[in-house]
This record gives C-alpha cells, structure tokens and sequence, in this order.
C-alpha cells in the first residue's frame, strides 16, 4: 500500500490587513517532503501520527509539502497556488496510490480564491480520479463548501475549541481513510446548516456534553464520524456559518436524518451554547472587585487566532488610565520594540513605544519607561500536544504591570507563554491575555475568575454586524429566525 500525505493550512481573515505570504508560513512551518523528520508544531503532529500509522502497517510513505501559517489576512494568491501545485505535482509523480491523506484548515482564502481547500481538492481528485479515497482533517472554523463534499471521501473536523484533540481526529482520519482503501467501508457525508454565527466554547456546558454525547454516537448504527463545524466568523464567503457533518457507512438517509437532528439541537440551545462577552470597563470592573487573583481576562477583541495584529492597545492603556495595578499582560507582537530590548540587554531601563502599529483597529502606540526583565532569543507555548513559536520575545516591567512582547505573532495559549520568563500568574491579581478561547485550557487550572471582554479592536466577536454579504441565506443572530426567513 502507497499513502500520499501534505499538509497547507491557514486561517484567513478576510478583513485583515495582514497578508499572508511565504515568511508567514515559514515562521511556522515549511517544509517541501521532510516535516515528520523535524519537531512537529501545531498541526503537523497531524502528518507525524500519520507516518507513525502508515509504517507500523509496512505502508510505503510519500510526504508532500506542510506548510502552516498563523492566523491573518488572505494569503497572496501566487503562493497559495505555488503550494497547491508542488502537493499536484507531487501526486502524480508517486505514481498510483492507494489512499490520500491531507490536513487542511478549512477557512483558507487567498487574494484571488474564495475556496483555497475545494480548489486543492478538485486537483487532486482529477489526478487520482474517483475510486482513491481522499482523507482530510480539517480545523472546525471551516467553511464547508460544495466542492470540499465533492472531492474528499471523509472529513473529519477537530471536536474541541480549544483545538486539544489534533492528533486524535488525525488517528480517526487515518482509520476511516484505510477502511475505505481496504473496501472494508464506504464513507457517505451528510451535511445540515445549523444557520448561526457565532463561537461555541466546547470547555463548558451545554457544549461540553454535546460533544461527548456526539463521540458516543460514533461506531453505532454504522455511523463512523460526526462533527459539529463551528465556522470561521471572520471569513466573508458564500459558505460562513455552522453545520453539522455526519460521516456514515453507505448510509445517506440515515446520515441525512441524524446531521438534521443534532442541527435542530444546536438551534434550539444558541442561547446557552455560544460565547457571551462583556465591554472592556465592565470586564475591568470585575476583575478590580475580584476579592482574590488571578483574574484572567480575555482581549477577544485583538485574538491572533482570528487574524487580528495582537498589538492593540485600549486594554492597557484604559489600566493605566484608571491606575490599575498587579497586572500581567500579553502577548504584544512588535518585533521593532522587541528589537530595541534586546539591543539594550536585561536590567536596563528605556523609553518604550510599542503596539498601535498594524492598522487602524489597533489604537494609539503606547509610551512607557520599562526595565528590560528578560530577553528570550526564541520563546514558545504549547497547546495539548503542540508547540507554538512566539520567536524572540521579551518581559517587561513598568511599576507593578508586566508585559510580554513577541517578534512572532501569535495568540496567548499557555501559562508558560509568560512562566518561561519567571512571572508567577498565581501570585497576581490580573492577567490579560490576546485571546478568544485557545488560552482557556490551560489558563482555567490556576484561575480564579475568567472574564470575555469585547474591547475595541479587530476581532470584535459581535455577530449582529451585518459583515457577511457573501453568505445569501440568513443566519441568527443577524436574523431572529433564518429558518422561515429563507
């Protein structure tokens, strides 16, 4: 047996003004052919899991390109497809293959396509025509679109946000996808439209429960995959929102029947499901009455995770504004600051300007004496299984506020993101992190209190903005009830 296997993922924001380019992917990975020889970072423990697989059951292993990017703008259009057309090539030069393997995001847009992963789907397709099966993993903020259903035989999404299970739902894909080749199974998927917009935090209920309760229906009554496909609620395009996807044996019907189902009750708990937020004073008037620390507060506004700069700056500036103390805070990504630290070295004290540098969502710079606390010349946080580079990265102090700044963008994860430096976040009161949902799992053992704030920024998560004029059916909670609305 001969499995073909790449990786391309991004998450496109198609509003930001961050393109994404070929120093974007290399910032996090890219490789032409040899990612499972290097450490794997984010999802490439996807193709790590799968080498593992395919070589304990003596498969010959062809690996492609894996190429992942963080979170930002579209990417540029020519690299997208220089990516997409070495997998092609690829392909057809490891001659026939008995099953494809693909991690893919979900959410990719370039500058000229709407529909990145239904685009390197149908090329592959056509080069192992229609009886190779094709398994894909794919983030859960996907754009399920027409072309994706047409072209893989099986998709499996992430189940949880936080994204802890990549290398479980890689060890689903690799086992439907072999079945399949083996002719031991025939994947069918049936989709359902839940018509909402919104976030789904799986750390807590009702969607802690729902989850497992959509694990537990898997292997039953022939049912090999279920997921539920949050959306990317920062990607403008035709197919925004989210649906529930069930992957049955040879069963459309009955697929058909249970995505309708567990739709009907994801509409009918929206209230208690999705994220709820508060302003940015409300949030900052909780965590000062908080008798007892850490608080932690989530920056939803400026989340790196969906594509935003994480350099804005209201948060800090509204904490200095009203002398809030006993506050840590990060991450801020100025790799022009970063650099003016470590050109000064550990223990010296400099003027500062950093953040409100990216675009105009970002704020005003801010201006602070700082002493340099400690240079990291390569910093990193991890996320379950996976590790994420913050590259040189820097703490500093001004008075009793502690603040990281990164030179690689990306959104607050770990507590080690600020450990690594010697700050201790249990014995705060206050801490600040750029994030939406992926700090939760580690942040929710040491913290007393977990606010969602929605300051101004980028990444404001309110989806009664009418921001999705590609999408041409209604959806909740833009439309009270989209389902007698059309």
């Amino acid at each position: 047996m001969k499995i073909f296997a790449a990786m391309l993922a991004t998450e496109s924001n198609t509003a930001s003004p961050i393109l994404t380019g070929e120093q974007s992917f290399e910032e996090v990975g890219l490789y032409f052919g040899d990612a499972t020889e290097h450490e794997p970072k984010l999802f490439a423990v996807t193709l790590a899991a799968w080498r593992q697989r395919a070589e304990a059951i003596g498969a010959e292993w062809c690996e492609s390109v894996s190429a992942m990017a963080q979170p930002g703008g579209p990417t540029v259009h020519g690299f997208y497809t220089r990516l997409r057309d070495r997998i092609v090539s690829d392909l057809e030069a490891a001659g026939p293959v008995d099953m494809v393997l693909l991690c893919l995001h979900g959410a990719m847009v370039s500058t000229k396509c709407l529909d990145c992963e239904g685009d390197l789907l149908e090329r592959v397709r056509q080069v192992v025509g229609p009886e190779v099966p094709i398994g894909v993993e794919l983030d859960l903020h996907t754009h399920l679109s027409q072309a994706m259903l047409d072209n893989a035989t099986v998709m499996v999404f992430f189940k949880e946000y936080p994204h802890v299970d990549i290398a479980e739902r890689a060890e689903e894909v690799f086992d439907i996808t072999l079945a399949a080749a083996r002719g031991e199974v025939r994947p069918v998927m049936s989709t359902y439209d839940c018509r909402m917009i919104n976030r789904f935090p799986t750390s807590r209920e009702p969607m802690r429960s729902f989850v497992d309760r959509m694990s537990a229906l898997e292997g039953q009554g022939g049912v090999l995959s279920v997921s539920f496909i949050h959306g990317f609620a920062f990607g403008n395009v035709p197919e925004v929102g989210a649906r529930m996807l069930v992957v049955s044996d040879n069963d459309a019907e009955g697929g058909a029947a249970l995505a309708a189902k567990l739709g009907r009750e994801l509409w009918d708990m929206r209230f208690t499901a999705c994220s709820s937020f508060v302003g940015m004073d409300e949030a900052l008037d909780q965590a000062v009455a908080a008798s007892e620390g850490p608080v932690v507060l989530a920056d939803s506004s400026d989340n790196a995770g969906s594509g935003g700069p994480s350099d804005t700056t209201f948060v800090l500036r509204r904490i200095l504004e009203r002398g809030i103390g006993d506050v840590v805070s990060g991450f801020y990504w100025d790799p022009i600051a970063v650099r003016f630290c470590q050109e000064a070295g550990e223990g010296e004290r400099i003027p500062l300007r950093f953040g409100g540098k990216a675009c105009r969502d970002s704020g005003e710079p801010i201006d602070l004496d700082v002493e340099i606390r400690k240079i990291l010349p390569v910093a990193r946080q991890s996320l379950g299984d996976t590790v994420v580079d913050m590259g040189a990265s820097v703490w500093v102090s001004h008075g009793d506020i502690d603040l990281v700044l990164n030179s690689v963008r990306t959104q607050v994860l770990s507590p080690e993101g600020f450990s690594q430096f010697g700050i201790d976040l249990a014995a705060r009161k206050l801490v600040v992190v750029k994030s939406i949902q992926h700090f939760h799992a580690g942040f929710a053992p040491i913290a007393r209190q977990i606010i969602y704030s929605t300051p101004p920024g980028p990444t404001v998560s309110d989806f009664t903005i009418p921001r999705y004029g590609a999408r041409t059916t209604p959806y909740w909670p833009l439309t009270e009830d989209p389902f007698t609305e059309g």
